[in-house]
């Protein structure tokens, strides 16, 4: 969801909040020091002329940071790669967070928010809701001109939802059946190539912006994955609907799956391209690594599962979500699993987005409860919430940072805590769960996309 908001940078550290030392940070994290040197942004005192609410009083671009990250020297992953893509669910590199991880972690928020960037947002544009930029001109216009990645496909995702034309005609409403979402990018430089020790491709996708979309969001019961995304399991009960089955989402479903007669649906988008990608580089290493923030990774989640399942010879597959929310049941988080789909869920705990939609019930709670009467409503509860097709699981690894413990960030409302620019401060910021941020940090300023 793209919810807006900023965050505020003139914040003096809380007393209360632990933090690290320059000793700790120098003796656990070696290369934090030169990286956020390298990354140091100055603070922007010009006012704006727009004011959303009083965290915009002030504000940074982030496009310093990222020219930041341009100039520093990117590490060399090598022969070491697919550990930073998960083949090791991230063991020993999430706390305290490895400096490599992290920025790659922010390298893939970059791309996500060039999508935000492209898109147009103006109800009132000719061009609304499509991508505002060329296809070889994208990156270069978003900041990101030396990243090495090519575009190869824009994306487009279509509601299924479709309102009553007395609706339209009644309150005015700017929708768009179909909507541009995102792209497909292809590392062609050599030089990042051998950095990265791989090709990599990269799909990236935006989150909600058009009312449509926010309608299926609210579509918050849980749907059967389709025949043609399921990888056979499903069927082996012989038919029994009454047998555990893989189910989503019904509004990401509708997302990923719907299409019209002149727009063919976001999954058929990506197949046919990642399909065409792997003929073409499958006899090099290469690797797939799908990032989204909120809706975009609830998408990024679903691709991954459609990708391991129905294409043959698929390279690993990582998927690197900010703010998403939940998206399928436990049945659907184990087939993620044993499809060897790798999952690094970046999650602010104060951002209520992540908490929905449905419930998460676990087991051990009701079984650990004392009070045999507690673990009866407990029981009674899970029965009810789960024939409302309502229970979900959360899936793959998750990096926990929070807004509240970071001494340099406010406060934030809704919007702020699940901004995409307030993750990528947190994770520029973060050191470990004993000791969550340094005590020295460049100033800058999320800002959110007017």
């Amino acid at each position: 969801m793209r919810l807006f908001g900023s965050i505020s940078t003139h914040h003096q550290p809380n007393s209360t909040t632990p933090f690290c030392s320059s000793s700790t940070i120098s003796n656990s994290k070696s290369n934090l020091t030169s990286f956020q040197n390298n990354a140091t942004i100055t603070t922007n005192t010009t006012t704006s002329s727009t004011s959303l609410s009083s965290f915009n009083k002030s504000k940074l671009s982030w496009d310093r940071l990222k020219s930041g990250f341009e100039q520093c020297n990117s590490p060399k992953l090598g022969h070491k790669w697919m550990q930073y893509q998960g083949i090791n669910h991230w063991e020993g590199l999430l706390d305290p967070l490895d400096d490599n991880l992290r920025r790659e972690i922010l390298r893939y928020g970059q791309f996500v928010e060039a999508a935000y960037k492209s898109f147009d947002f103006d109800p009132c544009s000719p061009t609304y809701a499509t991508c505002r930029f060329p296809k070889n001109s994208l990156l270069t216009r978003c900041g990101l001109k030396n990243s090495g990645y090519k575009i190869t496909k824009n994306l487009r995702a279509t509601c299924g939802i479709r309102l009553p034309e007395w609706i339209n005609k009644m309150y005015q409403l700017p929708h768009k059946q179909s909507s541009w979402i995102g792209y497909v990018a292809v590392c062609q430089d050599k030089e990042e190539i051998a950095r990265l020790g791989r090709r990599d491709v990269v799909i990236s996708l935006r989150g909600t912006s058009t009312c449509l979309e926010w309608l299926e969001n609210l579509r918050a019961t849980l749907t059967k994955i389709p025949n043609d995304m399921s990888n056979g399991s499903d069927h082996d009960n012989g038919g029994d609907d009454n047998c555990a089955r893989a189910m989503v989402e019904n509004g990401f479903l509708s997302l990923y799956v719907s299409k019209t007669t002149t727009n063919p649906s976001l999954q058929d988008m990506i197949r046919e391209e990642i399909t065409r990608i792997i003929q073409s580089y499958g006899d090099e290493p290469l690797s797939l690594t799908i990032t989204g923030h909120s809706l975009g990774a609830a998408l990024a989640i679903l691709s991954a599962y459609d990708i391991t399942t129905t294409i043959k010879n698929a390279p690993l597959v990582t998927v690197v979500s900010f703010g998403g929310p939940r998206v399928g049941n436990d049945v659907f988080r184990n087939q993620l699993e044993q499809s060897g789909t790798r999952i690094l869920r970046i999650v602010n705990s104060d951002d209520v987005i992540t908490r929905v939609p449905g419930f998460v019930a676990k087991d051990d709670d009701m079984a650990s409860s004392g009070d045999v009467h507690v673990a009866r409503l407990q029981s009674w509860f899970h029965k009810r919430v789960e024939d409302m097709q309502l229970v979900y699981a959360d899936v793959g690894q998750e990096l926990r940072l929070s807004s509240k413990e970071s001494p340099y960030l406010t406060k934030g409302d809704v919007a702020t805590c699940h901004d995409l620019k307030t993750y990528l401060q947190l994770v520029n910021g973060f050191v470990s769960s004993s000791c969550p941020y340094m005590n020295e940090m460049p100033e800058y300023q999320a800002e959110a996309w007017l």
